[in-house]
Parts: structure tokens; sequence; C-alpha cells
């Protein structure tokens, strides 16, 4: 599977991070096969959160064996100094780890969550402090609104940044989902670039639900090729797998057969997605 430099961490990421939300509702037993399938394919980049339920814990069995195989990168929700220090600490007793890679603020969405954690007595003060005790080593952002994380690199300068980029998004493109300028700026900057909601197809129609997923995603070989390949393209670090493991090895077949898909071909999958919803902004 091709790597691709993670910004200016100098770290070579796997095209595909496994999005350990998957891991939250399931055995230990569906969480080994998963991550024996990822890790047997080249993934290198794991990307958990204390939110995930069980998460951190179906991973910690396979930190303690291949720590040096994977590039860690846990979350912090808590806006305030002392509720993230003690949110790190606990993700790292339950990782069974003493350092995590990359230590993210999570679905910094709202700007007032935004000047709660970036003031005084903020997390990100604890961020810093953990990260001069060793304890992370680099700090990135993940957000659903794009104008936020260009506000949060207004006032702190990332080392990496985590948003929804998919072709739906693109064809329904407004101020409150346009990655574009966050692409831009972290071309400018040399930021680490990952992507979520690939494989998002639109928020859910019905209460029925298929999988373990918030939103509705792709879910034929074709269309994650298609999802995949269109995030790939813009030179993006890395793309997240779904929330569900039943689709994992479908992306990890996507991204060993990657190819550069054609003008033409962008263009008729933007098509494509003329009458679908785009999941943000949510309404």
């Amino acid at each position: 599977m091709e790597r691709r430099r993670l910004g200016r961490t100098g770290q070579m990421s796997s095209v595909v991070a496994f999005g350990c939300a998957a891991l939250g509702r399931v055995s230990q037993e569906e969480a080994d096969a998963a991550i024996e399938l990822a890790l047997e394919h080249g993934v290198n980049h794991f990307d958990v959160a204390p939110s995930y339920g069980e998460a951190e814990l179906r991973l910690r069995p396979w930190l303690k064996d291949h720590r040096d195989e994977i590039f860690l990168a846990c979350k912090t929700t808590k806006r305030t100094k002392d509720e993230a220090a003690m949110e790190l600490r606990r993700s790292m007793e339950r990782l069974g780890v003493d350092q995590v890679d990359l230590y993210q603020f999570h679905g910094l969405d709202d700007p007032k969550d935004l000047e709660v954690a970036f003031g005084p007595g903020g997390a990100l003060e604890a961020v810093l402090e953990a990260r001069d005790e060793g304890l992370i080593r680099y700090i990135g952002i993940t957000s659903h609104r794009p104008p936020t994380i260009l506000e949060a690199l207004r006032r702190f300068d990332l080392d990496t940044v985590l948003f929804p980029l998919n072709f739906v998004l693109r064809r329904h493109r407004c101020p409150e989902n346009d990655y574009e300028p966050v692409l831009k700026i972290a071309r400018e900057r040399d930021l680490g670039t990952i992507v979520m909601k690939a494989f998002a197809k639109g928020p859910w129609p019905a209460e029925e639900r298929r999988y373990r997923t918030w939103y509705e995603p792709f879910d034929t070989q074709r269309e994650i090729d298609l999802c995949l390949w269109f995030a790939l393209r813009h030179n993006v670090t890395t793309v997240t797998t779904p929330s569900d493991t039943r689709l994992i090895p479908l992306v990890i077949d996507a991204a060993e057969r990657y190819r550069e898909l054609s003008d033409e071909e962008v263009e008729s999958l933007l098509e494509s997605a003329a009458e679908l919803k785009p999941l943000f902004p949510r309404t």
C-alpha cells in the first residue's frame, strides 16, 4: 500500500488509516480480525478516541506487540486544561502506552468551544504541557466545519488537520462544507492532511440502518473505489476507514488498486451526486 508524508511531521502514513470507531461496539475477536487484516496489508496509521466505546481496549493488545509498526493518533473532546489532561492520561492507560504520536482536539466544530479550548485554562495548555513532557509528539484538530479549522489555524500552528472530504460535499459545496481552503493552507504550511467521511453517501434515509455508521455509507466495491480515489486525488496524506469493520476490507482493496481518476471520471462522479443530500452542513 502506498505511503505518503504526513506533512512536516515526516511520518510516512499508509494512504488508508484505520478508523478505530469501527472497534467501539464489537467483540475482541472481531476487532482482532480487522486489525490483523489492516497490518498485513500495510496500514500503519491508527486513529482512536475515548469516545469510541471500547476501541482503546480493543486496540491495546496490538499496541503491546506492534507499537513500533503503528503511528498512534488519539483525541480529546474535553475543552478545559484539567479535563483534557485527565482524558489523555486515561487514554494512555487504556491503550497501555507511554506516548501518543498525534493528539487531536476532537470534533472541534463550535466556535465557542474553540474559544474555550484555545483560551486561558483551555485544553491547548494541557496538550502543550503533554508535548513538553514527551507524552505526545504532534498536535492536530478534527472538525466537520472547515471554517472552524481555519480559525484554529489562525490561533495556533497545528501539525495536522482531519476533516470531511468526499465527492458529494464537492458537488454541493457551500462555505460550511468547503474543504478547499483547508487544503490550501495545509499545502502552504506543510500540514498533514487526514480525511474522514470519504465514504459518506449522506444521512440515513430511514430508521433502519445496515451499518454501524451514523451516516449512510457507500458500500459496493466500485463505489468505495471511487470514493477513495477521489479523496486521494487531492494529494491528502491518508483517508480513515468507515466505522464498520465489514467495510474495511473493501477500502483496503481499493487502496491497493489506487489509480488517478481522469477529469472525465471526476465530472461524471460529481454529476452522479446531484440528487444526493450532503452530510454537511447538518440541518
